[in-house]
């Protein structure tokens, strides 16, 4: 199979299947449910309490600004290692709390992706909201390369876009499913948002492992075509 034709099924194959991706993430899920759920738990208490004592501290532009700096830096470091919690799950390994130390280092990082991202989005979003979709379901994954390949800034959003090339319908599925399975959790009561988070946060990293996979397949297969061309 030529270079060209092997580029072309790729693009053409969906690099994974929906209700794979669904089962997979949902049994990976169970298994770690109490932890992963616990884990959310224990952040929104937490957030709140801290909410709570800093609102009572505001005092002036000083303090309102400290504040939201502490609220910012907590979700983030949240968010890094909660990602990472749910990597070493989809890996069928428990979730180590040393994880969030492990990427304090990536706080910056991430606080200029988002930022990055999110100005794009909005931009999009702007010009008749179909880009500002098409854009996030490209940039989707900069965070799991920041999480998984201590990716750059520059580098993370390089890789996300190349990753998600040729699959933004799929993802684009996957994202209607994952927003039902959030409104499903928020309908029981809000209670079953803490086992649809984990759910849908396991969805995401699978999919972004399935791409890889994908993504690894053809870059092989190119370097073999690219050998048997130089021999002959």
């Amino acid at each position: 199979m030529s270079l060209c034709k092997t580029i072309k099924y790729t693009i053409m194959k969906p690099a994974f299947a929906i209700p794979e991706v669904f089962s997979t993430s949902w049994i990976r899920t169970k298994e770690q449910i109490w932890i992963l759920a616990g884990l959310q738990i224990s952040f929104v208490i937490l957030y709140c309490l801290l909410f709570i004592l800093l609102e009572s501290l505001r005092a002036g532009v000083v303090s309102i600004i400290i504040a939201t700096l502490v609220n910012m830096l907590l979700y983030t470091l949240f968010e890094l290692g909660y990602y990472k919690n749910i990597f070493q799950a989809l890996d069928e390994t428990e979730p180590q709390f040393s994880a969030y130390g492990k990427q304090a280092k990536k706080v910056f990082t991430y606080i200029v992706v988002t930022i990055i991202s999110v100005v794009i989005l909005l931009v999009g979003l702007t010009l008749l909201i179909v880009p500002g979709v098409y854009m996030g379901l490209r940039l989707q994954f900069a965070v799991a390369f920041i999480v998984e390949e201590d990716a750059g800034i520059v580098e993370s959003l390089k890789r996300s876009w190349n990753l998600t090339k040729g699959h933004t319908k799929s993802l684009f599925v996957l994202g209607l499913a994952m927003c039902g399975i959030v409104i499903l959790g928020t309908l029981l009561l809000l209670v079953g948002l803490f086992v649809a988070m984990p759910l849908v946060y396991m969805m995401q990293c699978c999919s972004y492992r399935k791409l890889m996979e994908a993504h690894d397949s053809v870059g092989k297969e190119s370097d073999y075509n690219d050998n048997i061309n130089d021999k002959l």
